[in-house]
């Protein structure tokens, strides 16, 4: 009897936790495909995109902020992609981890297309490849900014273009 308790214990809490945690499936998108996904969309959402890295310390400290904004304009048709130049080899092993430990919720995506020197101008031709870097843009509306950004800086692009 003990000994089928225990079992049915054990198997409760195996149950329990695969539903608890659910896995993160990253997306790999070569630049093609990030760009027609994700660059140039018009459909009345603020898009919010972040190239970062988990080996960037400004890109990790700037996390908390666009998730956030995420968090508090999600309903407001703000739409933040975190952009990954980790390496594909890593996605198990730093990215994913990553993820879970600082519990994103902001949408993300591993970029995994080797010929930088040909995509990077593609995203803007100011831009030398260095991150943390965003692009914002929506109808009518479209920046790039090479550097890393404060709550209250991030707000103050994002208020004004919401309807």
């Amino acid at each position: 009897m003990a000994k089928t308790i225990l079992l049915l214990l054990l198997f409760s809490i195996i149950i329990v936790d695969s539903f608890s945690s659910p896995p993160h499936n990253i997306e790999t998108l070569d630049f093609e495909e990030f760009e027609e996904k994700w660059l140039y969309n018009d459909d009345n959402n603020i898009y919010v995109i972040n190239f970062w890295a988990t080996w960037c310390a400004p890109c990790i400290r700037e996390i908390p902020v666009f998730e956030k904004i995420w968090e508090i304009y999600k309903d407001n048709n703000v739409k933040v992609l975190l952009v990954s130049l980790d390496f594909p080899t890593q996605i198990e092993s730093r990215l994913i981890p990553f993820i879970e430990n600082h519990n994103v919720e902001s949408k993300v995506v591993l970029l995994d297309d080797p010929d930088s020197n040909r995509w990077i101008p593609l995203v803007d031709d100011s831009w030398n490849g260095a991150i943390p870097a965003t692009v914002i843009y929506t109808s009518g509306f479209r920046e790039f900014y090479r550097k890393e950004f404060k709550y209250d800086e991030l707000e103050s692009i994002i208020k004004p273009l919401l309807n």
